[in-house]
């Protein structure tokens, strides 16, 4: 009888859970619904290869936070088998509360309620059901713990969450531009007064990983196309909304109408049971059975999102360094209120206005700090001969204006 259950990779290989309380993790229901919710959202209208789901990279996660464990380790870094089983427990969990297609639901049907927040309330139900368990996973993850490095490799700006992402996303859309290298990135992390640190010799993987980072943002999560398929969910399912609170008694699974039906805010997370339980129910399978549905319903608006969504009709889009102007705006929509035969104000569905920005490198969140043989330690914008903190830490905007065809 083996003590552990081996799991077969596409990006790392064999990947080893311990039977215990790490296996009981992965086998859990709330865990293996991540299987149904791919990782990278809508992003498979671009790269057709990005199937990949939430639960392979929570998979993935945890091997590489194994095996930072074991290199810290050799280097002596005292860390007790109860803390390596927490924090890679805190790992497995941290994805668990995304909704369907990413960030779609939780800025859509519920009033500002991060998946960070439904993370911490699932764990929470878990450590319950597994009699206290995880309650050291889970004060490691919210950061309470007094060996901050541990919540360091959960969440940081070289988290184990952000080098599996960077690798597997890459991996299974072919964009070769992230391989990253997380190998070499965890033999070089130490740990110097409660922090992580990198060694000098890493500081060129360090900076490969930061430019990685920023072409896989612009390059994929960000790619127009997907930008203009995943508002053109957002609307479709906001015009959803408005029917079914209108009296309109349209298809929906009974967790996505749950949603449809009730406005959903903070005051919910600790008052309304129903929340956790329809969230858990819910998966990218009942999005897109409904959009199925849907692309024959009755409302002209519904139907001909829809019927685009599935057929790959998607938003045009144009992106601009400055805001666009409200008359360009409101020609676009009388043009499309005529194409359409509909009321102006009904437009509101078939287009949208976004202001993107990201920067590669925070400079006011964690550190990437670089550890040198004589003990200083300096941040990697003070020592990269490419990279400089201006060039790092600016903030690329852009105006995205996406619109129905006409």
């Amino acid at each position: 009888m083996t003590d552990s259950k081996i799991i077969n990779d596409a990006v790392f290989g064999f990947i080893r859970i311990p039977k215990g309380l790490l296996l009981d993790i992965v086998k859990h229901s709330t865990v293996q619904r991540l299987s149904r919710i791919r990782q990278n959202g809508l992003a498979s209208v671009v790269y057709p290869g990005a199937q990949h789901t939430r639960f392979q990279h929570s998979l993935g996660a945890f091997h590489l936070m194994s095996e930072a464990i074991n290199s810290l380790r050799q280097k002596g870094i005292f860390i007790f088998d109860s803390e390596a089983e927490a924090v890679e427990a805190a790992i497995l969990l941290h994805d668990v509360g995304h909704g369907p297609f990413s960030h779609v639901l939780e800025h859509t049907l519920m009033n500002g309620i991060s998946h960070e927040e439904m993370s911490l309330l699932m764990m929470e139900e878990m450590n319950r059901e597994f009699n206290g368990e995880l309650s050291l996973a889970i004060k490691i993850f919210k950061d309470e713990y007094n060996k901050r490095f541990l919540h360091q490799l959960i969440s940081s700006q070289l988290d184990m969450d952000r080098l599996d992402y960077l690798c597997r996303d890459s991996f299974f859309c072919g964009v070769t531009d992230g391989n990253i290298g997380s190998d070499r990135i965890i033999k070089m992390l130490d740990v110097v007064d409660d922090r992580l640190v990198v060694s000098s010799k890493g500081i060129y993987s360090i900076e490969n990983y930061l430019t990685s980072r920023r072409l896989m943002y612009w390059q994929v999560y960000l790619h127009k196309t997907t930008v203009a398929c995943e508002k053109m969910l957002v609307n479709t399912l906001l015009r959803a909304r408005f029917l079914t609170r209108n009296g309109v008694d349209i298809f929906a699974s009974p967790a996505l109408k749950y949603f449809l039906k009730n406005e959903i805010s903070h005051s919910d997370l600790s008052l309304e049971n129903n929340l956790l339980k329809n969230y858990k129910l819910l998966d990218d399978n009942d999005i897109w059975c409904a959009v199925k549905v849907w692309s024959q319903n009755e409302d002209k608006i519904l139907s001909l999102l829809s019927t685009a969504l599935i057929n790959r009709c998607l938003f045009k889009v144009e992106i601009s360094d400055k805001p666009f102007t409200e008359e360009y705006i409101n020609e676009l929509r009388e043009k499309i209120a005529k194409k359409y035969n509909l009321k102006i104000e009904d437009t509101t569905y078939l287009y949208s206005i976004n202001t993107i920005h990201k920067d590669m490198y925070d400079v006011n969140d964690d550190n990437i700090d670089i550890l040198y043989k004589d003990g200083t330690i300096k941040d990697i914008t003070e020592v990269s001969e490419i990279l400089n903190v201006s060039l790092l830490s600016k903030k690329i905007r852009k105006y995205y204006l996406c619109y129905h065809r006409y």
